[in-house]
């Protein structure tokens, strides 16, 4: 392992490393982790590496017959980065969300949990200003930073078998959002009748980590309108 008075380089396998700040979920640790990968792949293509971003970590897969852990920790090393990189490259998003009971199966539990009413719950959440920190667990799964603290709610005890294309959710101090069908253990507060990945599309995930994102609630019927599937 290496270490810098900022992040850490540490080895994984023979063919990837692992740079790691501070664990925390916090946008400007996260916009310097966009900066590094950002910076890595100017200096060496995205033909020599890959980069795979999360809340405070970023995984940089390689050839081990071009490069090695030494030699791309100093590359790593020596980059000049910016926020201002991460933030030219983020886009901004609007996300149609529907929190309708038949499409919110914990809405209420959500509601008691917190303490408040369904309504100001809702406003809050689809009001808010989220960022993707990061995608995981499946392809195109959208971990979302930014719910407000009165949303924090516990995952489920029992995982759901069959989570729907398209339900948002909350787990911890999260909010995701479930490109498709999946087992899934969040909180299901609502669901958007967008396709969040597609193999057929370039890049296939719809979310790509940095964007900003706001939510447009949106109605059952216009849910209905715009191909959602209760």
């Amino acid at each position: 392992m290496i270490s810098t008075p900022e992040f850490s380089l540490a080895p994984l396998g023979d063919s990837a490393l692992v740079l790691a700040f501070a664990p925390r979920i916090d946008p400007e640790l996260n916009d310097r982790v966009h900066a590094i990968a950002a910076a890595l792949l100017a200096r060496l293509g995205s033909d020599r590496v890959e980069c795979v971003p999360a809340y405070h970590t970023l995984t940089v897969h390689f050839d081990p017959m071009l490069d090695d852990f030494e030699s791309l920790s100093q590359a790593i090393a020596s980059l000049p980065t910016s926020h201002d990189v991460a933030r030219r490259i983020a886009r901004d998003i609007v996300l149609p969300v529907c929190y309708d009971a038949r499409l919110a199966p914990d809405l209420a539990a959500v509601a008691e949990h917190t303490g408040l009413d369904v309504e100001a719950l809702v406003h809050l959440h689809s009001t808010a200003d989220y960022r993707v920190y990061f995608l995981g667990f499946k392809p195109g799964f959208a971990y979302l930073g930014g719910l407000p603290d009165v949303l924090h709610m516990p995952r489920k005890e029992s995982p759901r078998l069959n989570v729907p294309a398209g339900s948002v959710g909350i787990g911890g101090a999260q909010t995701g959002i479930y490109p498709g069908p999946s087992p899934g253990g969040w909180q299901l507060i609502g669901r958007t009748p967008i396709c969040l990945f597609d193999l057929q599309q370039a890049p296939p995930s719809y979310l790509q980590p940095g964007d900003r994102l706001r939510i447009q609630r949106i109605g059952f019927e216009e849910f209905i309108a715009m191909g959602g599937t209760p």
